[in-house]
C-alpha cells in the first residue's frame, strides 16, 4: 500500500512539473539565461534597437514568470531611469505578474546617443515596439504601463500598435497638456484661495 502511495505521489509530481513547464515563459533552469552560452544574467537583457542613425542597446531586467501577464514599465523624463520604478517590485510579485523594467534610449543604464534627431515621440514608439518583440509580448499577455512622459509615450504606442496590447495603464500623466492648462486656469484656479493662488502663479507663464 505504502509502495503504491509513493508511486502515485511521484506520478502526480512528474505531472504537474510537465504542466509547469508547458504554462511558463521559461523554464526554472534557464531563467536568468539568454542564450548567452549559459551565462547568467540576473533577468538583465540589452536589447538591440534600430534607428535611423545606427543601431543602439537599451537596458531591460525582468522580474517573475508569468505567461499571462507581462507588464513593460515605461518611466518619466525623457532621459529619467527605471529607478524610481523599482517600487514595483514591493507589490507586483505578490500578485504574481512578470514585469520589466527599462530604460529607454538615452537613459542611464542604455546607450547614450548624441544625436538630436533620436528624440521624437514617434522614434521612442518604435522603440517600445522592438523591446516588445524582443521581449516576446504579445495580444495575449501584453501589459504596458507608462508615468508622467512615459505615460505619452505608452499612449501614442497604443493609437498605432494597439493591436498587441492586452492593457494600458497611464499614471500621472494626462492626454493634452493645452486641454489641461485651460482646465487648470478656468476650473482648477477658481477654486483656490486668491492669495495661494498668486503665490503659484509666476509672471509671463
Amino acid at each position: 500500500m505504502h509502495k503504491l502511495l509513493l508511486l502515485l505521489t511521484c506520478c502526480f509530481f512528474m505531472f504537474s512539473c510537465t504542466t509547469a513547464d508547458k504554462n511558463a515563459s521559461v523554464t526554472v533552469a534557464n531563467y536568468f539565461n539568454y542564450g548567452d552560452g549559459g551565462v547568467q544574467t540576473a533577468g538583465i537583457k540589452m536589447i538591440p534597437i534600430k534607428t535611423p542613425v545606427g543601431n543602439f542597446k537599451v537596458w531591460t531586467k525582468r522580474f517573475g514568470n508569468n505567461p499571462r501577464i507581462k507588464v513593460l514599465l515605461l518611466h518619466g523624463g525623457p532621459a529619467m531611469t527605471h529607478e524610481y520604478m523599482e517600487c514595483f517590485e514591493s507589490f507586483f510579485p505578490q500578485q504574481g505578474f512578470e514585469f520589466y523594467e527599462y530604460d529607454q534610449l538615452g537613459s542611464y543604464y542604455s546607450d547614450q546617443p548624441t544625436d538630436s534627431s533620436l528624440w521624437t515621440t514617434a522614434r521612442f514608439v518604435e522603440e517600445v515596439e522592438q523591446v516588445r518583440i524582443a521581449l516576446g509580448m504579445a495580444q495575449d499577455n501584453f501589459y504596458l504601463l507608462g508615468n508622467s512622459w512615459g505615460g505619452i509615450l505608452a499612449m501614442e504606442y497604443a493609437l498605432k500598435y494597439q493591436q498587441h496590447l492586452k492593457g494600458l495603464i497611464i499614471c500621472n500623466m494626462m492626454a493634452s497638456c493645452k486641454d489641461y492648462d485651460a482646465y487648470a486656469d478656468n476650473v482648477l484656479a477658481k477654486q483656490m484661495d486668491a492669495k495661494v493662488l498668486d503665490t503659484l502663479q509666476i509672471p509671463g507663464i
